[in-house]
């Protein structure tokens, strides 16, 4: 999903940012080997964090019905993971880096989520919006002095560009087996004699609780 993600961010900004120049768009680590080795203008989207978005977090189990109304499958609902991607321009003048972030920033306010005319792979399958926000500050927990620091660089001007994006998170759970007849009541009679009572399922309808077993039961004589 992360990989697709990238490649939506890189069809969008090559159509409307760049529109045809020679910017390079790269999701390396823009540490100061990297610079180093950078022949070309390039705006660079380093995904630096990946956090589940825990106000998202969706807690209703999902049904698959088939076309007879009936439950054949439950899911756990997908996961929602917030992808902070540091967005920075590399070129020869301040003035250049700063026009590129200025055309990104107008591209991605236009919207509150990707369209989905550009989505790639399983995200143009998502039942949900693909979420995105950018220069939005930071947590608290995170100063992006810290992240130069890391990545060995001198501080730049950048922008914070968060896509909110859902992840399978894999878990079913079983669904019981279709019961077909009705319960079965075993009873003693007064004589000693054993007596068997079975009753049709009401209505044509049918229980799917796995946990239902035929009853015993002895009658006492008086």
């Amino acid at each position: 999903m992360i990989h697709e993600v990238d490649e939506t961010l890189d069809g969008i900004v090559k159509r409307d940012v760049l529109n045809g120049s020679n910017v390079e768009v790269s999701f390396d680590a823009p540490s100061r080997e990297w610079a180093a080795r950078r022949s070309s203008p390039a705006l660079n989207f380093y995904l630096y964090d990946i956090t589940e978005d825990l106000s998202r977090r969706d807690l209703n189990i999902q049904e698959t019905r088939n076309e007879q109304g009936r439950v054949v499958a439950r899911r756990v609902p997908d996961k929602r993971f917030r992808l902070a991607y540091l967005v920075t321009a590399w070129t020869q003048r301040p003035q250049d880096e700063h026009r590129l972030l200025s055309s990104v920033l107008t591209c991605f306010l236009r919207f509150d989520a990707l369209p989905a005319e550009d989505l790639k792979g399983s995200l143009a399958d998502a039942s949900t919006a693909i979420r995105v926000t950018v220069g939005q500050p930071l947590p608290k927990d995170r100063q992006l002095s810290d992240i130069w620091s890391a990545l060995g660089g001198e501080l730049k001007p950048s922008l914070d560009l968060v896509v909110i994006a859902p992840f399978a998170s894999g878990k079913g759970m079983q669904v019981g087996k279709l019961v077909t007849a009705g319960p079965v009541v075993h009873m003693t009679g007064a004589q000693g004699q054993d007596e068997t009572v079975t009753q049709a399922p009401e209505g044509g309808s049918r229980s799917t609780d796995p946990a239902e077993r035929p009853v015993r039961i002895r009658r006492i004589p008086t």
